[in-house]
């Protein structure tokens, strides 16, 4: 837990299932279906970061091509523009607006003090009420995960901090879910004052027991792995019992062989440690574009068959992931949840430029975006 490099937002999506922590289950039933005919909104998660090298930095140029692709390409009628930095977020959400995309803006800055990650949010959320104002179709969400990206609710300095804390037993649960419920009902309320239009948080279900009367749409990000569709049904109908929308904030898996089955620790096969560093396992695990296309499919029947009201797949592209092909053990895109994979134009220099290509994962959800589209 001690490496800081080259690690991204996706290699903590579920801390929850590195320790085994269940929340409480709550009784199935209850409406929560936006409508009939499967999801209102398909989309896929856009994450936004300052990038580990310059050559992996935001542009505005690649954002513009990029939501482009998700229009055109994937089919998806949703865009979650999600990261931190207020002037990113601002201007893919109005770029994802100028194209017709509805907006789900979600701000996720972490690690720095509570106050700067309140001021955040509602810089944010001024600029979404502004876009809702001017027509565009928008929803805020007033953070993701809050047990791990705001200090203080869990021990630790950093993400990693608590993360190793989680695993190793050393939290208060009681205490942590009072400091937790506190933030997030802080958050709530901030939210309704500079946002009018739906709110909602993308909870980690393993931790998260959120008051939903807070908010307009129950948000999960969910990782979860059955052999049986019928399991995925059960365990999500204990989220439709606020009678609220159920919005799917993220799902996915990474492109090997077994990585749906490992949760949401699919990532964990980096060791970062080495320079470059490497994938783990004597043999490393072997990649696989169709597991990741077929795990993907499967929950979007599942999420579409229960009337859903938003699916966002996580997510179109980790930049900071290359794909090496014919070098299983440095493709560290298999241990990338992206639909699409970074390819370098000179393989193993982190400086050189590179440019994106879709994975079996992309073509796939495009595919099932544009038949249910037809559909409606």
């Amino acid at each position: 837990m001690e490496k800081t490099k080259g690690i991204s937002r996706a290699q903590f999506l579920a801390g929850a299932a590195a320790v085994g922590v269940a929340g409480a289950v709550l009784p199935a039933g209850g409406a929560g279906a936006a409508g009939r005919g499967g999801l209102t909104r398909r989309g896929v998660v856009y994450t936004l970061g300052a990038g580990e090298t310059p050559a992996t930095a935001w542009s505005a140029d690649r954002m513009r091509a990029d939501l482009r692709a998700i229009r055109d390409d994937l089919h998806a009628d949703t865009v979650d523009v999600t990261g931190d930095g207020v002037e990113r977020l601002t201007a893919t959400a109005a770029e994802a607006a100028e194209l017709g995309l509805h907006i789900w803006l979600q701000p996720t800055l972490g690690d720095v003090p509570e106050r700067d990650i309140l001021d955040h949010l509602a810089e944010t959320g001024r600029f979404a009420e502004r876009l809702r104002r001017q027509g565009a179709s928008v929803e805020f969400s007033v953070g993701c995960e809050f047990w791990l990206f705001v200090p203080g609710i869990i021990p630790g300095d950093t993400v990693f901090e608590r993360i190793e804390n989680l695993q190793n037993g050393t939290v208060d649960w009681a205490g942590m879910q009072r400091r937790l419920a506190r933030f997030t009902a802080k958050a709530a309320v901030l939210g309704r004052r500079v946002f009018h239009g739906r709110l909602s948080y993308a909870s980690a279900p393993e931790i998260d027991l959120v008051d939903w009367n807070l908010f307009d749409v129950v948000g999960i990000d969910y990782y979860s792995y059955f052999p049986q569709p019928k399991d995925y049904v059960r365990e999500l109908s204990q989220h439709l019992r606020w009678g609220k929308p159920v919005a799917i904030t993220e799902f996915g898996t990474c492109t090997y062989r077994g990585a749906p089955e490992a949760g949401g620790m699919g990532w964990d096969i980096v060791d970062y440690d080495k320079t470059p560093p490497e994938i783990k396992g004597d043999p490393p695990p072997v990649r696989s574009e169709r597991t990741q296309a077929a795990y993907l499919l499967d929950l979007l029947a599942v999420f579409e068959s229960m009337n859903l009201y938003a699916a966002m797949v996580f997510e179109f592209l980790t930049a900071d992931a290359p794909h090496r092909p014919g070098d299983p053990r440095h493709d560290l895109d298999m241990a990338s949840y992206g639909i699409a994979k970074a390819v370098q134009d000179r393989p193993g220099d982190p400086d050189t430029g590179w440019h994106r290509e879709p994975k079996e994962a992309f073509h796939a959800v495009a595919r099932a975006y544009r038949r249910a589209g037809q559909r409606q």
